[in-house]
C-alpha cells in the first residue's frame, strides 16, 4: 500500500515577529543547529519507512524558499510535490486539494500522513512507532488524530478526551482550572494537528459533513495550472475559484462530525513553538537563568531570552524579559506576555508597514537581495544571484539602476547590448530600458546595486521574459 506524508506550510507566525515576517513566516525559522523547522519536518517525513513523495501545501510566494530548505536536505532524492495556494483557505481546504492530488495519482487506498512544518518532534522513534500504529487504524478505515500525553495544564493547546484510541470528544482551549482538571482525569490528550488516513476515506467524509468545501476544492483543481518534471510535481490552483472555498479547520469541518475518528495516544516530544518562550526553552540557560543566541553581553540579568544575531547587544539590570533584535525591527516584551506579540504584527499590518511582510534581505527564486539603505530619492541594495541563475528580462518606469559587481562576474542585458561586467566593474541602466542580470559562472554573484528616481516601490517593474513563470 503507498504512503504519502504531506507538509501544511504557511501562516503568518506572528507569535514570533520580527523573526517570522508574512513571507518568512515560522517554518523557516532556523534553530540553534541552523535548520529550520520546515527541514525538520521534512527530515523527520523523509525517514519514515516506505514514503513514496513528500507533498507540500505552500503558499506560491513561498515556493521556492521551500524548495531551497529541501535541497539543504533531500540528499536521498525523494520524489517531491507541491500544492500552491494564492492565499490561505485553512486546513480543510488543504487537505482537501492533497487528498485529491494523492487519490488521482496513487489512488483511494493510499494513507496520507499530514504534518504542520512548525512542529518539533524531538523523539523520532516513539513517532514512528506512533505512525505505525496510526496507518493501521487508518487502512482500516478511520481517521486517524495523534493525542499527545500532557505534562501540564496547558491553556494554549485544544483537547481530546480519549478512551483508548476512542476519541470521546474534542474540546477547546480550557481555561487554566479546567486544564487541571483535564490532566488530573487522565483521559484527555492535547489536540497536535498530526493526522493519518487513506485518501479515500477523507474525501468520503469531506463529501458527507462539508460538500461545499470538497466540491468548491474539486472545482478549484480542475481550472488550476499543473506542471511536472523528473521526481518533481506542482499545481498552482487558480486564485478566483479558490477563494471562493469556505475558509474552515479540518477539525471543524470534518474531525469533530465524523463517526469515523480515532486518536492514537502518544509521547514524542512534540511541541508547536508558538511563542518567544516556546522557542528560547530550547536553548539550555546560563548560570542566570538568561537563554542567549548571537553576540549579547548581559549585567544583573535574569530569566531573560535574547536573540541579537547582526550585532552586538546589552542588557543590564533587567528580568523576565524577551529582546529580539533583527536588522530592521527590535522586539522587547516580557516573558508573561509572549502570546501578545501578534497584537504588535497586527498593528504592523493593518497600517501597511512592510515590517509585518518582509525582512531586510528578501528571497526571490533566483536569490536574496538586502536592502542597505534608502531615503528620499535613492536605495542600495546588495544583490547575491546563485550560480546558472537569472533575473527576469524586465524595465522600470520610474528607477534607474547603477550596478556595481563586487565578487563574480555578470552577464547583462541593457537596452540592445549584452556585455560581460567583471569584479569592480559597473554597468547604468536608465529608466525605461529592457534589462537582465545572469550569473553564467559558478560562484555566487554579489553586486551593489544603487537605485535612483521619484518612486522606487517593488511594484514598479515590468516582465517580459522569466524562467520562474513570473512574466
Amino acid at each position: 500500500m503507498q504512503f504519502v506524508t504531506t507538509i501544511l506550510c504557511g501562516g503568518a507566525g506572528s507569535r514570533l515577529w520580527p523573526v517570522s515576517r508574512e513571507l518568512h513566516p515560522k517554518p523557516f525559522i532556523r534553530l540553534g543547529d541552523g535548520e529550520s523547522l520546515l527541514q525538520k519536518a521534512f527530515l523527520r517525513a523523509a525517514e519514515l519507512p516506505g514514503v513514496a513523495e513528500v507533498l507540500t501545501v505552500t503558499n506560491r510566494d513561498l515556493l521556492f524558499a521551500t524548495q531551497d530548505d529541501y535541497r539543504e536536505v533531500n540528499a536521498a532524492g525523494l520524489p517531491l510535490s507541491f500544492v500552491l495556494e494564492p492565499c490561505g483557505r485553512n486546513t480543510a481546504a488543504a487537505i482537501a486539494v492533497a487528498a485529491l492530488q494523492v487519490a488521482a495519482k496513487y489512488g483511494a487506498d493510499t494513507l496520507m500522513l499530514v504534518l504542520a512544518a512548525d512542529h518539533l518532534i524531538a523523539d523520532q522513534n516513539a513517532f514512528e512507532e506512533a505512525v505505525s500504529k496510526a496507518k493501521e487504524l487508518s487502512a482500516a478505515g478511520k481517521l486517524v488524530t495523534f493525542g499527545i500525553q500532557p505534562d501540564m495544564p496547558e491553556t494554549g493547546y485544544g483537547y481530546i478526551e480519549a478512551e483508548g484510541n476512542k476519541v470521546l470528544r474534542f474540546v477547546e482551549k480550557p481555561s487554566l482550572d479546567k486544564a487541571q482538571e483535564y490532566l488530573a482525569s487522565g483521559r484527555f490528550l492535547w489536540n497536535s494537528g498530526i493526522f493519518c488516513f487513506a485518501a479515500g476515506t477523507m474525501l468520503e467524509q469531506m463529501k458527507r459533513h462539508c460538500p461545499e468545501i470538497l466540491a468548491a476544492t474539486t472545482a478549484c483543481v480542475e481550472q488550476s495550472r499543473t506542471a511536472s518534471g523528473k521526481d518533481f510535481a506542482q499545481i498552482e490552483l487558480d486564485a478566483e475559484s479558490f477563494a471562493k472555498v469556505p475558509d474552515l479547520s479540518i477539525d471543524y469541518a470534518v474531525m469533530e462530525k465524523s463517526d469515523q475518528i480515532a486518536v492514537v495516544p502518544c509521547s514524542i516530544g512534540w511541541s508547536d513553538i508558538g511563542s518567544w518562550t516556546a522557542l528560547g526553552n530550547l536553548s539550555e540557560p546560563d548560570q542566570d537563568g538568561n537563554r542567549i543566541q548571537g553576540e549579547a553581553l548581559v549585567h544583573n540579568t535574569h530569566n531573560c531570552i535574547i536573540q541579537s544575531n547582526d550585532r552586538l547587544l546589552g542588557a543590564v539590570g533587567v528580568d523576565d524579559l524577551i529582546v529580539i533584535d533583527t536588522p530592521d525591527a527590535v522586539l522587547v516584551a516580557h516573558k508573561s506576555s509572549a502570546q501578545d506579540v501578534k497584537h504588535i504584527y497586527a498593528k504592523l499590518k493593518a497600517s501597511g508597514h512592510e515590517a509585518h511582510k518582509l525582512h531586510r534581505t528578501v528571497h526571490r527564486p533566483w536569490g536574496t537581495y538586502t536592502v542597505l539603505e534608502e531615503g528620499n530619492g535613492f536605495k542600495i541594495k546588495r544583490i547575491e544571484v546563485k550560480p546558472g541563475a537569472s533575473l527576469s528580462l524586465q524595465m522600470h518606469h520610474h528607477r534607474s539602476e547603477h550596478w556595481i559587481v563586487v565578487r563574480g562576474m555578470a552577464k547583462v542585458v541593457n537596452g540592445d547590448q549584452e556585455l560581460y561586467v567583471n569584479t569592480n566593474e559597473s554597468t547604468y541602466i536608465p529608466a525605461g530600458h529592457k534589462h537582465r542580470l545572469e550569473n553564467p559562472g559558478i560562484l555566487s554573484l554579489v553586486m551593489i546595486e544603487v537605485q535612483s528616481g521619484p518612486y522606487l516601490g517593488e511594484d514598479d517593474i515590468v516582465r517580459f521574459e522569466d524562467q520562474y513563470g513570473r512574466a
